[in-house]
């Protein structure tokens, strides 16, 4: 097959338009194309008079060989390319041991799914709950103000992606096609076939809920196994080899080949591993607040005449400010048409972050506005990045009255340095609710003087942007992991054999696809190595 890359076409056009767009550029009769197939489809909306879709397609064609002769300087017309995914090697039978993956958000997932595919029967420690009633544990925060510290939107079943915007796009280099690999996972699992060619897909809440269900149904049909609530507590490490893990329980389970795939909230557990000698090393992040404004302005703002149009669907955007004071700031998880949510995991805490359903059709656009900051911002080792985190969460949960409610401020308000005393037109969508206050003591001097300054800035590249009645929310803290457990080319921590950290937790991926991603690479790397120490066994 082909790969035609490059196809424009109107936003409204019939469905024959693109075959005959592709034997028009090929320069063929449209008979001549005996199978056709969208690989992705994505829109330039930049011109608001005439937005177009833009094709790329894998056609099947009589005479592929004359055509890839004379087209060879196009690169808009190549051979397609192999993006099935091929196993590096099944599990010898009888199997000695089991691997065990701690943690099942993306990375555990996809880590724990491609062993079982393998054979290899992982055991699955989650220390939260199964994902429907881990749903209910966060309604309880929501709605209640209850928080269960085990069972929240950072723990249990799916990870803290499961409440999200469910993006699955990602800037990675994936030259293995491992990218693919998830997305047609999560299609089997139930996902809308349309995420394997938009250009940007997503799924939501709602339907990451039953697909990560079909997906621990299949690990178990396959001999992998499953075990929530079970929280790690030690590390048992031998010379410099793991040999099992303690949980909170007391019990002890024997394993060779153990993967971290432990989210960026598990600061108990990074604790445990420091604890035991593992090496780790602080890294950047960012903090921030999330930003409300209506999705009408955005679509009006990114759509010009066509905003509301369904073909388009509700608008996104993407912006970066450098400041004067050496800072970036940058818009984070954007939400079309979704809501902020609490997200804190620990008690006497507030966290904020974004999700939105599939349909992506609530009132209000958010997404975090945050800065970035390195370890030079939070020096003493590590930890030290997650103790700023947690003070400046204390920090939200009393300007949110220590109720949970977060601490929130009009951006006019803001701006000007005086405290919000009433709401206007944008109604914040956070719950269990917001407190009306100044945030400029909800994050260091730096950070809101350079938030204060990108504003405005923003307000230019779209406009509307600092409207004085958009609402400012406390604090999001949890961008990525502030640590990296450092690992070696063959996914092993750089001082603990048989050790894998993996995914966002472990410093090594940043969203779902990435996460996937990345649990799939430390998955091969086990199967490698359990592999070699079977043959040495012989």
């Amino acid at each position: 097959m082909l790969r035609i890359s490059e196809i424009r076409l109107p936003l409204e056009h019939p469905p024959a338009a693109l075959p005959a767009a592709v034997a028009a550029r090929l320069g063929v009769a449209e008979e001549h194309i005996r199978e056709l197939s969208v690989f992705r489809r994505s829109c330039d909306a930049r011109k608001a008079g005439a937005p177009t879709f833009i094709y790329s397609v894998d056609v099947a064609l009589s005479d592929e060989a004359a055509l890839l002769t004379r087209f060879a300087s196009d690169p808009r017309v190549q051979p397609t390319p192999d993006m099935r995914y091929h196993f590096v090697g099944q599990a010898p039978v009888p199997l000695a041991t089991r691997p065990v993956v701690v943690g099942f958000g993306p990375a555990g997932i996809f880590a724990a799914l491609v062993l079982a595919q393998s054979g290899f029967r992982p055991i699955v420690l989650e220390r939260g709950k199964a994902v429907r009633e881990r749903t209910q544990d966060t309604w309880g925060l929501w709605r209640r103000k209850v928080l269960d510290p085990e069972s929240n939107v950072q723990f249990g079943e799916g990870g803290a992606g499961t409440f999200s915007d469910g993006k699955l796009y990602s800037q990675i280099k994936d030259p293995k096609h491992y990218g693919r690999k998830v997305l047609e996972e999560f299609v089997k699992a139930g996902a809308p076939a349309e995420i394997l060619y938009v250009s940007k897909p997503h799924i939501g809440t709602f339907r990451l809920v039953g697909m990560v269900e079909q997906m621990r149904h299949e690990i178990e049909q396959l001999g992998g196994e499953i075990r929530f609530q079970q929280r790690v507590t030690g590390l048992q490490i031998e010379r410099g080899q793991v040999r099992g893990v303690t949980l909170a329980s007391g019990e002890e389970l024997s394993a060779g080949h153990v993967i971290l795939a432990l989210g960026h909230s598990a600061r108990d557990t990074f604790a445990v591993l420091h604890r035991a000698g593992v090496f780790m090393e602080a890294k950047p992040f960012s903090i921030g607040f999330r930003i409300e404004h209506p999705q009408s302005l955005i679509d009006r703002a990114r759509l010009g005449p066509h905003a509301g149009n369904p073909l388009l669907g509700a608008a996104d955007y993407k912006l970066v400010h450098h400041c004067r004071n050496g800072r970036s700031v940058y818009s984070f998880c954007m939400c079309p048409g979704g809501t902020v949510v609490a997200a804190t995991s620990e008690l006497n805490r507030v966290v904020t972050n974004g999700m939105s359903q599939y349909s992506r059709n609530e009132r209000n656009a958010n997404a975090g506005i945050v800065v970035g900051i390195t370890p030079l911002d939070y020096p003493g080792g590590p930890l030290a990045g997650i103790e700023l985190q947690r003070d400046l969460e204390a920090r939200a949960f009393e300007l949110g009255g220590r109720t949970y409610e977060a601490p929130a401020q009009l951006v006019g308000d803001f701006l000007a340095g005086r405290p919000s005393t009433a709401l206007g037109t944008v109604v914040p969508s956070y719950q269990p609710g917001v407190r009306l206050t100044d945030l400029a003591s909800a994050l260091p001097d730096y950070a809101i003087d350079a938030i204060r300054e990108a504003l405005p800035a923003f307000d230019r590249q779209l406009r509307g942007f600092a409207m004085p009645d958009a609402v400012l929310t406390g604090v999001e803290t949890r961008t990525s992991s502030p640590l990296r457990i450092t690992r070696g080319k063959d996914c092993q921590s750089v001082n603990v054999k048989g050790l894998y950290p993996a995914g966002e937790g472990a410093g090594y991926a940043g969203g779902i696809l990435s996460a996937g991603v990345d649990g799939i690479r430390v998955a091969e790397a086990v199967t490698r190595e359990m592999l070699r120490v079977a043959a040495d066994r012989v």
